[in-house]
């Protein structure tokens, strides 16, 4: 069920693209359970004066290479359960990638589960 945007500055090969993609596919799937045909991805890429970031916020060091994930998901997880995901997708990209953790910008957002439509209209989770 998770929706998940990946943006970052325009310009990295479409391996490279696709190797995040899949990496941040792979923590879902093997930290919160969804399955793994439950794949749907929009990756944005902007000019680097259309993505503005802080280079420094809270004390960690970004660089140019700065990738922002935001996963839109049903509510219902634990903060453990968040805390792994964030750490597995930062650590599978950084595996896959050689992108350092420190740009691995991940945001959740949670909905209740009667906010999805996965097509023909109808709110397939709605109880």
């Amino acid at each position: 069920m998770p929706l998940v945007r990946i943006s970052l500055v325009a310009g990295k090969p479409e391996s490279y693209k696709r190797k995040i993609s899949d990496a941040v596919h792979s923590a879902l799937v093997e930290t919160i359970a969804i399955p793994a045909q439950d794949r749907f991805q929009i990756i944005t890429e902007h000019a680097a004066g259309d993505f503005v970031f802080d280079p420094q916020y809270l004390n960690i060091a970004r660089t140019n290479d700065l990738v922002i994930i935001q996963v839109t998901l049903s509510a219902g997880r634990s903060v453990e359960i968040k805390k792994a995901l964030y750490r597995h997708i930062a650590d599978l990209i950084n595996q896959e990638t050689g992108l350092r953790r420190e740009d691995v910008f991940i945001n959740l957002v949670e909905v209740a589960k009667e906010n999805w439509s996965f097509g023909n209209g109808e709110a397939q989770y709605a109880t």
